[in-house]
């Protein structure tokens, strides 16, 4: 599964990121209470979408630091569910990161690295890595990458360049491992902050959207045929996007060992995660905040999740 738990902030002051809003004395007047609440709404989602068996791998973004992944596998009930982590710092001006979950009892990492998204015309520009993680998976393995591609902060226009940017230097380390190996699994997922049918997807990645025919160093957008049916990960302005994606190498659409069924991506949709959209109608995500007012919910996301077999 993935999910953009929307700012899992300590209550810490970090000299060198910008977490000011998220203290005792800011803003948003963050505190160990909520914190506590917001971790067991985050392990109450995980434990939900696996019907009690939580996923063998949870990606995660807009964690500030390890210490609250820490907290997230040791203060809630996931404890007890063998949950390891795999994070890196990334320069990200806020300072929030992605991060994967696994279950080391079925994923057994082999390597991982923060894959550094830089614009080589501008020296400031600082987003989030792409983390990537190798690791054996029943028997096969298995190339994940956790991504959180800028935001659309600034203007659509203004800021479609970085995310292409995101999405060229994915699709260039995708390369690199197939042209060494095409029978490589690549399981990608994220916040892309774009659509699937957006230019950063199908010019930049190269991500497909007709499955008819399958090759193995293809990538195949899974998240494609949920968008085109008019659902959605996050809402905005009144109108939900699947900005929250599963991507995947054609060999993992091949039906030998390890696999996904072309229409197996899935929106995590639990009552519990919606409340009444007063303003546009219909529901929408139960956010932590709306705006600065708290509102003791669990994300402004919806989780997206997949069922991988091996046979």
């Amino acid at each position: 599964m993935f999910y953009n738990v929307e700012n899992l902030f300590d209550t810490l002051d970090d000299e060198d990121k910008n977490d000011e809003e998220f203290l005792p004395k800011g803003e948003r007047f963050w505190n160990d209470r909520k914190l506590n609440l917001k971790l067991n709404r985050i392990f109450q989602v995980i434990m939900a979408l696996g019907e009690g068996n939580p996923p063998v791998l949870v990606g995660l973004c807009e964690v500030e630091n390890l210490n609250v992944l820490e907290m997230l596998i040791r203060r809630t009930p996931l404890e007890r569910m063998g949950y390891k982590i795999i994070h890196k710092e990334s320069p990200d001006r806020r300072g929030i990161d992605v991060a994967l979950l696994y279950r080391q009892n079925a994923f057994v990492p082999i390597s991982y690295q923060a894959i550094a998204v830089t614009d080589t015309e501008n020296e400031s520009f600082k987003t989030r890595d792409i983390l990537h993680v190798t690791g054996q998976l029943g028997h096969d393995t298995l190339h994940v990458f956790v991504n959180h591609w800028p935001s659309k902060y600034g203007g659509l226009v203004e800021t479609e360049a970085l995310r292409a940017l995101a999405a060229s230097t994915l699709r260039h380390v995708a390369d690199s491992i197939l042209v060494r190996d095409v029978s490589s699994k690549l399981l990608m997922m994220g916040d892309l902050n774009d659509s699937p049918t957006d230019e950063s997807l199908l010019k930049h990645l190269k991500a497909k959207t007709d499955f008819d025919t399958i090759e193995a160093s293809a990538l195949y957008n899974l998240s494609y045929n949920l968008a085109k049916a008019g659902k959605g990960s996050n809402k905005y302005q009144g109108k939900w996007e699947l900005i929250d994606q599963i991507i995947v190498s054609g060999t993992l659409l091949e039906t030998e060992r390890l696999h996904v069924m072309p229409s197996g991506a899935a929106i995590f949709e639990a009552d519990f995660l919606l409340e009444k959209d007063k303003t546009h109608l219909g529901q929408k995500p139960f956010r932590t905040y709306v705006g600065f007012k708290y509102n003791n919910g669990f994300s402004d996301h919806l989780p997206v999740y997949i069922d991988l077999y091996s046979n």
